[in-house]
């Protein structure tokens, strides 16, 4: 092979995904059409109450309106606060993972192509930022900026940047060492030619993977912050928020707390596995193993 010639690059277009990315991106897909379509998929508003219908169990019998999951302790359809409460893990992880990947990628690219101070300066940043604990650093973020949806996925933003960061300057460092690279540059690209050109697309795969694991973190943050009710106003269905309001009923109604858990733990489970799926097949590192 030609030195300066630039690695294949895999696609995902000429292989299929892993089992476990194929697994994991069925369920992301299943779940985000339930949060897309909770208007219309609904069985019943959710913050109706009927204090008549409290703590109801799951009724699945016969045909007719039935609380599925049953009810909690306001005689709320916990089925219909989860499908809504769905809306708000997706827009919180599909938000905060963008967020964080362009601020921590714009960071990893500068750090790992200049080097010298810049870089010394911005890995000093990121381990400083990383020695905060996250959900207690996002807590921190969240009570001087307010709670609120727009507000929860920025204090995550600027939590998980560092990640990204971190992972993608040791990368851009690898790749400003291959030879196409030193010839790119010695025919005259320029630094942003060179970015898009020649190291943007190598972090690729890596960012990917990122972005998806980064989805199931933001909404395990999301939830704990939506338990001690610093993220969406009362009024809006948040799984953290029904763990939160079932918590005192656990041994009488159980399932009022299992529902939200399930689905936090179904969705967190999905976005691993469609990202260690990306991995596998767009790491050239991985590809002779798999």
């Amino acid at each position: 092979m030609n030195p300066l010639s630039r690695p294949v690059r895999p696609h995902l277009s000429r292989a299929q995904l892993p089992a476990q990315g194929w697994a994991g991106g069925l369920l992301v897909l299943l779940l985000g059409i339930v949060a897309a379509a909770a208007p219309w998929i609904s069985p019943a508003p959710p913050n109706e109450m009927d204090l008549l219908a409290v703590l109801l169990p799951p009724d699945w019998s016969g045909p007719g309106p039935h609380h599925w999951l049953g009810t909690d302790n306001l005689g709320r359809d916990v089925l219909a606060r989860l499908v809504w409460g769905a809306r708000i893990a997706f827009v919180v992880a599909g938000g905060a993972a963008a967020g964080a990947a362009v601020v921590g990628t714009a960071l990893g690219l500068v750090a790992g192509l200049l080097g010298g101070w810049t870089d010394w300066a911005i890995s000093r940043l990121v381990d400083l930022w990383m020695s905060f604990p996250p959900v207690v650093l996002s807590l921190l973020l969240l009570v001087a900026l307010g709670a609120g949806l727009g507000n929860v996925v920025l204090a995550i933003v600027l939590v998980d940047w560092t990640r990204f960061c971190r992972v993608l300057r040791s990368e851009v460092m690898v790749i400003r060492r291959q030879d196409y690279v030193s010839a790119a540059r010695l025919i005259g690209f320029g630094p942003l030619r060179m970015i898009r050109r020649e190291v943007f697309p190598g972090i690729v795969p890596t960012l990917l993977t990122l972005v998806a694991l980064e989805m199931g973190i933001a909404v395990r943050v999301e939830a704990v912050l939506s338990f001690v009710g610093m993220s969406v106003p009362a009024d809006v269905p948040a799984w953290g928020q029904m763990i939160a309001d079932a918590r005192g009923d656990m041994s009488a109604a159980p399932w009022a707390i299992l529902a939200p858990i399930g689905a936090i733990v179904l969705t967190v489970i999905g976005f691993n596995l469609l990202g260690d799926g990306l991995r596998r097949r767009l790491d050239p590192r991985l590809l002779g193993r798999t």
